[in-house]
Formats: C-alpha cells, structure tokens, sequence
C-alpha cells in the first residue's frame, strides 16, 4: 500500500480479511513537485560540472577546507569509552558538562542539569510537543520559516497555526497583531495553545528575534499559559557584524516564561553526520523542574543517542571554535559575491542577520514567463541548469523571492550567481 493510502478506511478482500491501513499523521500528499522532477530532468540531461545546485546546506558537501584528522582524532580520544552502556535519560553527565562549559566559554550561562541531549532538533520538536500538547491542541509556528514544522506537528498529532513577520524593506520584525489573531482562532475553534514556536536567527529569512520581540511573545506566553520553543541552531553565524550578548542568542538563559532552546552539533560544529543536538531548560523553577522530569521519562523511553557521540562530545567541541569560523568566512565570501554579481541587475538581495540562507528578490515579468518565483526556479533549471528554491516553499509573500544557500562550494555558487543574473537580463 503507498503513501497515498495513508488515512483511508480499511478495505475488504473477497475472503474478508481487512487491509490495514497507516495512520492519517501521514495523510498528506507525497507526490513529487514540478520542481523536482524538472531538476531530476535537468540533472539527468547536464554533465555535474554545468550543473549548479545553490540549495545544498550539508557542510560535509560544501568543500569546506576542514581537517579529517581533528575528526578522527576527536573519536580516537573517546575509543576507550564506548565498550560499555550505561544510558542515561538526559544524557551523559560527562557529556552535558562538556557542552554547559562550552556554552559558558561563549558567553550563553547555562547549568548542566537544565541540559538534555537528543538525536536531532528534529527529535526534540518531537519530544516537546509530546511534553506539552494532546492530541488537537494546536501549536504557534513562525512564518516564514523552514517547512519542516508542519510535519512535525502532524506527526504527534497537534495543529500548526502560522503568526507572522514582516519585512519592512529593511529588516523583518514580528507581526504581533498576527500572534494575537492566531490565539484568539484557536479558542474560537475550542482548542488549546500548547507552545509556540520561533526560530532565531530563523531560517530562511535570516531575522534574529530581538529581545523585545521575545519580550512580547514571553507576554503572550504568560497570559496564556504556554511555553516557549526557541530553535537557536543558527546562532553561532551572525552576519551582520554585530557582537550579540549569551540572553540574545539563548533564549532559555534568562527566559521569563518557561522556555526551550535547541541546539546541535549539525550547524555548531558543521557535522550533521554525528545525529547529536540539545534541548536547555529556563524559565520559573517549578516549570522547569517538571518538564525535564517530564523530558527525561521521555528521553528514557527512546535512549536514542549514540554513547560514542556522546563519550566523543568533549573532543569535538573543541573543533567547533576554528569550523565555525571557516563556515563563517564562507558565508561572509559567498553573501559579499552575491552582491557583487547582482549589483546593477534586476536582483535584488534582501539583508540577512545571521544564519545560512540568502533571500533574492526577482522580477515579476509576466511576459518572460517569470511571474512566480516557482516560474523563475523552474525557468532557472530548464534554462540555465541553476537550483534555487522558490520563496513559496517557505511561505515568504510579497516576492517573488529564490531562497539560496550560503554554504555552496565557491566554484558553482559564483556560476550559478552568473547564471540567474543573466537570466534576469534576458
């Protein structure tokens, strides 16, 4: 049976048995999208070398001048750890140590208990929204923002509903009417606001939440009686040339509402090959008790992460000061080529803030057949044998907008820069 049966009734045989069916969390549609398959086309008819993907986010595919060996001396240092298992909910305590002290080298004071190590940030959204919602209850997400939530959401069972930010022309910034609205549609319906999610820098706008927009949502938290879920995996890239304080970039480090920061050694340390990522606890003290009380029988349900990243985790946070910066110094090479490229052209791009995403402007030019940014990403690839990603996947309006990654390798992201802007200039 394909995905595309997910949530149907079972059917009978001629014998009577009944098929069984999967749960409607997966009922939603599957099939591929013009844009992929026009870029499996494109792939498929293109020599690898013409071809200029400018979407890929993996640091191990970026051609990023990292050190094999510190990698490997980083697991070496841990071999004689591993031979045992000795599972802990939260993490090891060795483990979460190493990252509350290398937090507070970077100026973000956090304690080691208030720490739980999950798999992914994708397994903590997991987790939270088992801690916090029932089934039905809904959950505030941001929009714009990446896709991934809506799935997220649906698969434990809670209702995403978007609030808003704006760009003013300049800079994003929170439509709190927006947030306002949202409430009051879910008690219309009868439904309970379990959490509400913001990302910082948020991905792929590149808007840090500042503190008096955290402020406001804290507010909103408090008079409604949610917590906050702050997803801060970009917060080590600022790119806008400010110096941003520990509570600016940790939301959980003085939150006034019981808060959730995520982290993860994916965009930290550029290795998102080791699955390992954190959630850090702040807000009131009764609250914060009780959901890692909560977290931890979770966390010990699952025990899903490895004792080798774990026993590892020391070692390989000491990478992480000289990887970020040759991640940064990419992101700041390939944001400064762009705007050379498209100096005097029809594109535009839009300010970023911090993480790894570039938003681009484009030309609505009807007659060209470019009217949409899907038009313009499909027109990309048919014509110019370029991947971007359209603004509609991120819910961004008011465009048409591309979404480009700024961790492309420097030979296809300066090829494929030429190869939109002459496409604007057709």
């Amino acid at each position: 049976m394909g995905d595309a049966d997910a949530g149907k009734p079972e059917v009978s045989d001629p014998d009577g048995r009944r098929e069984p069916r999967l749960s409607r969390r997966l009922d939603w549609h599957t099939s591929e999208n013009a844009l992929a398959q026009c870029e499996a086309e494109t792939r498929a008819n293109t020599p690898p070398e013409q071809f200029y993907d400018l979407t890929n986010t993996n640091p191990t595919r970026a051609e990023l001048p990292f050190s094999e060996g510190d990698l490997q001396a980083a697991w070496a240092a841990s071999a004689g750890t591993v031979a045992t298992y000795e599972p802990s909910p939260q993490g090891s305590a060795m483990a979460r140590t190493a990252l509350a002290a290398d937090l507070q080298r970077r100026g973000i004071a956090l304690r080691e208990e208030h720490l739980l190590l999950t798999a992914s940030s994708s397994e903590a959204y997991g987790y939270l929204f088992k801690l916090l919602a029932d089934p039905g209850d809904v959950v505030l997400v941001p929009s714009p923002s990446y896709p991934l939530f809506d799935y997220l959401a649906k698969l434990e069972g809670v209702i995403p509903v978007p609030y808003r930010f704006w760009h003013t022309g300049a800079d994003w910034v929170l439509d709190d009417e927006s947030v306002s609205e949202a409430l009051q549609a879910a008690e219309a319906q009868g439904r309970r606001v379990a959490a509400l999610v913001a990302v910082s820098p948020n991905n792929p706008t590149g808007h840090w939440l500042s503190l008096a927009e955290r402020r406001r949502l804290e507010t909103h938290a408090e008079r409604h009686g949610f917590p906050l879920i702050v997803d801060e995996v970009f917060q080590d890239f600022a790119l806008d040339g400010r110096a941003r304080s520990g509570t600016e970039r940790c939301a959980a480090s003085d939150a006034q509402v019981l808060t959730f920061s995520l982290g993860g050694l994916s965009k930290s340390v550029g290795l998102p090959q080791l699955k390992l990522g954190w959630i850090a606890v702040g807000g009131p003290r009764p609250a914060v008790a009780s959901a890692l009380q909560g977290l931890a029988t979770l966390a010990d349900t699952y025990l899903s992460v490895a004792t080798p990243a774990q026993a590892a985790l020391p070692a390989l946070l000491a990478l992480g000061e000289p990887r970020r910066r040759i991640i940064q110094e990419r992101l700041l090479t390939q944001r400064a080529a762009a705007s050379t490229c498209f100096a005097g052209s029809a594109l535009s791009p839009l300010s970023v803030e911090g993480g790894w995403s570039l938003l681009v402007r484009v030309p609505a030019w009807d007659e060209r057949g470019l009217g949409s940014d899907e038009a313009w990403a499909l027109q990309a690839l048919r014509r110019r044998q370029t991947l971007v990603q359209p603004g509609f996947f991120f819910d961004l309006t008011g465009g048409p907008f591309v979404v480009l990654s700024l961790l492309c390798a420097p030979r296809p992201w300066q090829q494929g820069l030429t190869a939109l802007r002459d496409l604007a200039a057709r």
